[in-house]
């Protein structure tokens, strides 16, 4: 027997929460660093900030996903429920509707009422889901999934920067973490793209850009309102 293959849109489900996560985490935790200390604070409340931008970021992080994806999940049952009804009430019409869907892909008018007529007798609502409505087991909306990974990774992310801080000395942090951060950023960017499938030169340059863009301006508002009476 063949073994079943592993496509790439099997992944997006947990990979888009994942990346996100973690890229917000890496970003945010390393820009409020920054931001601290580019402000001559202590190693101490630099430490603080980036803890708490730790905490707050994942469960926002999490609460965020939740919302949005359990949104999307209650619209696929409201979609199903009402496609459930229609079965029950009006099957031929149904399956005039799912043979029609086959003729515009391609086949002819006969296959096309055959197919349909074998799918809907062995799972009706299944078929309708997969095919009128684009809805599967594998692009279905996960809510609490998808927001234990955002948790999970923006924390991951978020530790990379705040280890920095324990690590090096404090005159030369902030170009440590700018450095390291950026590294970072690269790196998930490049393993996001080839878990994905995309161009991988694409996808850090995008991520390195406007991680770079963000820790340079709160950098900058740290440095100025940090000499502030």
């Amino acid at each position: 027997m063949k073994p079943a293959e592993i496509h790439f849109t099997q992944r997006t489900g947990w990979l888009r929460a994942a990346v996100l996560g973690a890229n917000d985490g890496i970003l945010s935790t390393a820009s409020l660093i920054l931001g601290v200390a580019a402000a001559d604070a202590s190693r101490h409340s630099v430490l603080v900030a980036g803890l708490a931008g730790l905490i707050a970021g994942a469960m926002s992080m999490a609460a965020g996903e939740y919302v949005s994806v359990s949104s999307q999940s209650d619209t696929e049952s409201a979609d199903l429920e009402r496609e459930r009804l229609e079965l029950a009430n009006d099957g031929p019409n149904e399956h005039a509707e799912l043979a029609a869907i086959y003729e515009e892909r391609g086949l002819d008018p006969a296959l096309a009422a055959q197919v349909a007529t074998q799918l809907m007798a062995k799972d009706a609502l299944g078929a309708h889901a997969r095919d009128e409505l684009g809805i599967s087991a594998t692009l279905s909306a996960r809510p609490v999934q998808a927001a234990l990974a955002s948790a999970a990774s923006f924390a991951v992310g978020a530790v990379l920067p705040l280890i920095l801080v324990l690590l090096v000395p404090r005159s030369v942090l902030v170009w440590a973490i700018a450095g390291s951060s950026l590294f970072f950023l690269a790196l998930l960017g490049s393993l996001a793209a080839h878990a994905g499938g995309s161009p991988v030169g694409k996808a850090v340059l995008r991520v390195t850009f406007w991680g770079a863009l963000a820790m340079a301006i709160t950098s900058a508002i740290g440095a100025l309102f940090g000499g502030a009476p």
